[in-house]
Parts: C-alpha cells; structure tokens; sequence
C-alpha cells in the first residue's frame, strides 16, 4: 500500500512540474528550424518574425539554417525534436507538401508536426540572367524555344516550388529547359546574379533586390495582380501567358504533442508580430 501511495505521489509530483513548466513557458531560449540555406524568402520571412516573436516571448530566438533535400533534413530533426515548444521549423510547400511525394522520409507530414501559424502567402517571378537577348516574356519564350534544352534553372532541389513552378511554365509554353538544385534559393540567385544559370522562378526576397540593382531581368509576375513591391514588373495575364500562377506558404511547425498551451503562447506571439505595421513592412515578400 505504501509503494502504491509513493508511486501516485511521485506521479502527481511529475505532472505537477509538467504543469508548471508549460505554465512558465518560455524558459530558455527557441530554436527555429530553417531547413534552406540563409538568403531566401523562408529564411529572411523567418528571421523577421522571430525578432518580433522574441519580444513578447521574452526569450531569444536562435535561427539555424539546416539545408539539405529539398527541406527534409531540417523538418526531419523537429519531426524528431522533444514536443516541448524549444524546436520549431519554418515549413513551406517544399517541406510540408511535395516531400512527401519526392522523397523516402522518416518521419510523417500528417502525423508528426503540430501547426503555428501560417506568416506569408509567395509569389513567384520569371526572371532570368541579365545577358540574355530578350526584354520581354513573348521574347524570352521565343529564346528558349531556339535554346531547347540548353538553358537552365536554379532551383532549390526536387520537388521544390522553383522547380514546379519551372514545369507549369514549361507546360504552358512548350519550353524545355534543365532544372539546377540548390541548397537555398540564396545560392541559387547568386549563380543567376553570376551567369552560372540562365532562369528561375524566384520569389520578391531573392528577385527585387538584384532586379533593382540591374543585376537580373523580370519579365513577369505569376499571379492575377502585379506587386505592390514592384508594380512595374507585368502579371502573366497581361503579357499573354493567362492563367499561368504559381505561390507557396510560408508556415511555423512544431513537433506533434507540443501542449496546447505552449502552441496557444506561440500563436500569439506570431498574431502579435504580423499585427505589428513594422514587421509586415519589412517582410521581403
């Protein structure tokens, strides 16, 4: 009877500190996965979040870019992470939708991540190499026609939303051209920048800032409405390639069997940084 008595005290002394410690969450500081290498819309979305997620938090926000498979490695390590609310992971479609299908994965995108929030809808740009002939989308489509098979695109591996946003326009132009992988969109925006590739589907953070230095060409906007960021840049629609839009998400994970409440704190500290004017600003999307 006494073992018994002892062991129901030890129990409820055990689910005691849990209480308390999700109560008193966070207590140290938060890993925030970014399965891409730094410099794309993921990574630079992310760290400016987490800068405004840490005020409310009151703890610090380590980002760590974990690269590798088109984001599975990175997710992977929080699928398998402690549910405890200190490893969490920015997912995108790469990560949390088309690795499922590309790859063979450890760990399940259905059962084994808890959802955030959702912190950005991407659109995608055409944009290409700044020596290429063409300044316009009818005549680069016309280029790459005459180039079949020789161009290529960076891309951010398999599966990616670069490289499936790549196929669409493929398919709707009767382009072929060869797909390029990438640990991030970061890198492969510098090998445009240099010349290394010919072309990408690439998202405003990697696009604007070497379209605006003359660095690369855009030609058009896969979406209905032109950026505000950039509204001179054509939608497809209106350069005759209608119908043609692509964009991904840009997402906070956590392990599954994180506490409701440790979720609830999380989710608010997102609401609040995205309800914040200077954040949203910021974000290079």
């Amino acid at each position: 009877m006494r073992k018994s008595i002892s062991g129901i005290v030890i129990a409820a002394t055990l689910v005691g500190t849990g209480i308390a410690e999700t109560q008193t969450y966070p207590s140290r500081p938060i890993t925030m996965v970014v399965p891409f290498a730094a410099g794309g819309a993921a990574d630079t979305t992310t760290r400016i979040v987490a800068a405004h997620m840490r005020l409310q938090l009151g703890q610090q926000i380590i980002i760590e870019n974990v690269a590798g498979a088109n984001g599975s490695i990175g997710a992977g390590r929080v699928a398998h992470a402690a549910p405890d609310g200190y490893t969490l992971v920015a997912g995108t479609w790469n990560t949390h939708v088309a690795n499922g299908a590309v790859y063979p994965l450890q760990y399940d995108l259905l059962a084994d991540f808890e959802p955030i929030s959702l912190l950005a809808d991407v659109t995608y740009l055409i944009v290409a190499k700044k020596v290429i002939p063409a300044n316009d989308l009818p005549g680069f489509i016309a280029w790459l026609r005459a180039n079949a098979d020789k161009a290529t695109a960076g891309t951010v591996g398999a599966g990616s939303a670069q490289q499936l946003s790549g196929i669409l326009f493929q398919r709707a132009t009767g382009t072929r051209f060869q797909f390029v992988p990438y640990r991030g969109a970061g890198p492969a925006m510098q090998d445009l920048v240099a010349g290394h590739v010919d072309l990408m589907m690439a998202t405003p953070s990697d696009a604007l800032p070497q379209i605006r230095l003359g660095n690369i060409k855009a030609y058009a906007v896969m979406a209905k409405t032109r950026l505000a960021s950039a509204p001179d840049i054509p939608t497809v629609d209106e350069v005759g390639l209608a119908g043609v839009y692509f964009s991904n998400f840009i997402t906070i994970w956590a392990p599954k069997g994180t506490p409701k409440t440790v979720v609830s704190k999380l989710n608010a500290a997102t609401v609040d940084a995205l309800a914040d004017a200077n954040a949203v600003r910021g974000l290079p999307i």
